[in-house]
């Protein structure tokens, strides 16, 4: 691969995007596909994450964000935030040293695992960029659509096709479901499928469609509104999904500013497209209990995993480059992103796996389930993010403190900096929404629903205690039930 152009990485360099649109200017002929890669990248300019707002102080403006990517960077206040979406969500150790690697040379060696389980690199520049997308090339870590829509479009466990209590290769029909439905022109950015095989549950996620093992060998698909239309088979799954995403398409094509998810169109419009797919109503298939989201895991092979989560979906890169030595030097084959923000690494005899998790456990790093920190989804806040409205992952980690008896106890807490809700767009128990250095408080719903009231982080802390009016409320009523 051709060098790139000294102008590219020159610091000095007068404007961010002239340094960007070099790529364009200088790439060599015949350079090869991967200069073809940058000079796309060069001409998407980095979005805002209020970009799209005409009025930047709106809060309904904001919830109409888009999905930053490898190539299409987003700005944020420490820099640009670019988002990787490994082939298959699947990485070997040595690739995820190389990302961690990358990212102290070239971001700010903040890296972030969203709840879509994508990596997310913080801190990079308009300098650094090109060099960084040459490097994420080059070790095969880009996989990115040319059009518009999802980049990551499927949802599935860290276990999936392994875990001994699937019903159906989740896997499989999620690689299925991703490669046809690239061909769907114009779906949402932010459209998500869901593909529960039976295994670890993944009811608490939100998504458009929801793709569940009703029981061995047939398949229900949830739309909005509790909407279930099955069985269907295994072999048909990814046919009909990609059928109801076509309506999905067509519908946002009709209003492009109305329909941005499924759950947007208007009850006629739904009915239409559950008449058009052809398929029954169907029973919602039974809630399955609370997945464990980190510790060991036996695999169908008689192999093991470890699942360690990433304290509020960040790390630095030195540690995250610490653990993929470990996780290599005691045999793992796969790393996946789990979407409970962190790390499953497949393929180890049980005593190895155990030792992945001792030594994650040293780096501070989340290896059990009751950890309180699991139970509490955060964005960064300010001042990483130029919509924080407060320091949202500082002042998570004073609440999981806080309220630790009640996130033991499964109390979900969601704590954003603005009204944007990047961290977890579903409901939870206790959702914070940062305004002017403090928060509305929504209880039972997400950063959408009318908040009862705006208090400080002490008041909120104060009113979580044993005794206090928080604590009662939290122990009587929670947000349950999948959100489709």
């Amino acid at each position: 691969m051709s060098p790139l152009p000294k102008n590219l990485t020159d610091s000095s360099s007068p404007h961010p995007e002239e340094a960007c649109r070099a790529v364009s200017k200088d790439a060599p002929a015949g350079s090869g596909a991967s200069w073809s890669i940058l000079r796309d990248a060069a001409d998407a300019a980095p979005q805002d994450e209020g970009s799209g707002a005409s009025e930047p102080d709106s809060r309904e403006a904001l919830r109409r964000g888009w999905c930053p990517s490898t190539l299409r960077p987003m700005e944020t206040g420490d820099g640009w935030l670019v988002r990787l979406h490994p082939p298959g969500n699947a990485l070997t150790p040595g690739q995820l040293r190389r990302v961690a690697e990358l990212a102290e040379m070239h971001g700010n060696g903040l890296i972030e695992i969203s709840a879509r389980a994508n990596l997310q690199l913080r801190g990079v520049s308009a300098q650094t960029h090109p060099a960084l997308v040459e490097a994420l090339l080059a070790e095969h870590l880009v996989d990115e659509t040319e059009h518009d829509g999802p980049q990551k479009l499927v949802l599935t466990s860290p276990l999936a096709g392994h875990d001994p209590s699937e019903l159906i290769d989740a896997a499989a029909l999620a690689r299925e479901i991703g490669q046809h439905a690239r061909m769907v022109a114009g779906l949402p950015a932010k459209a998500g499928v869901i593909v529960d095989g039976g295994g670890l549950s993944l009811d608490d996620f939100a998504a458009d469609l929801r793709v569940v093992a009703a029981e061995e060998g047939k398949i229900a698909i949830g739309l909005p509104d509790d909407t279930w239309l099955g069985p269907v088979t295994p072999s048909d799954a990814a046919d009909a999904v990609i059928g109801l995403l076509h309506g999905l398409a067509a519908g946002r094509r009709a209003e492009p500013s109305a329909i941005r998810r499924l759950r947007d169109l208007p009850p006629a419009g739904l009915a239409k497209l559950i008449e058009a797919s052809g398929l029954p109503m169907a029973s919602a298939p039974q809630r399955c209990p609370a997945p464990a989201r980190a510790g060991l895991f036996a695999l169908r092979d008689g192999r093991f995993a470890a699942i360690i989560g990433l304290p509020f979906g960040r790390s630095d890169a030195g540690t995250l480059a610490e653990i993929a030595d470990i996780a290599g030097r005691n045999g793992s084959n796969e790393i996946r992103c789990s979407p409970w923000r962190g790390l499953a690494f497949l393929g180890l005899d049980q005593k190895r796996a155990e030792a992945v998790l001792a030594a994650a456990d040293a780096l501070g790093l989340i290896t059990q389930d009751m950890d309180p920190r699991l139970s509490v989804q955060a964005c960064a806040g300010a001042p990483a993010c130029s919509r924080g409205e407060t320091p949202a992952s500082g002042d998570a980690a004073v609440l999981a403190e806080a309220a630790a008896p009640l996130l033991a106890s499964g109390l979900t807490l969601h704590v954003s900096g603005c009204v944007k809700s990047c961290a977890h767009p579903a409901a939870a128990d206790l959702t914070l929404v940062g305004h002017d250095g403090r928060y509305d408080l929504v209880f039972n719903g997400t950063t959408r629903d009318t908040p009862t009231q705006r208090l400080d982080l002490s008041q909120i802390v104060q009113r979580l205690q044993p005794g206090q009016d928080f604590h009662t409320r939290l122990i009587t009523g929670r947000a349950s039930g999948p959100k489709v």
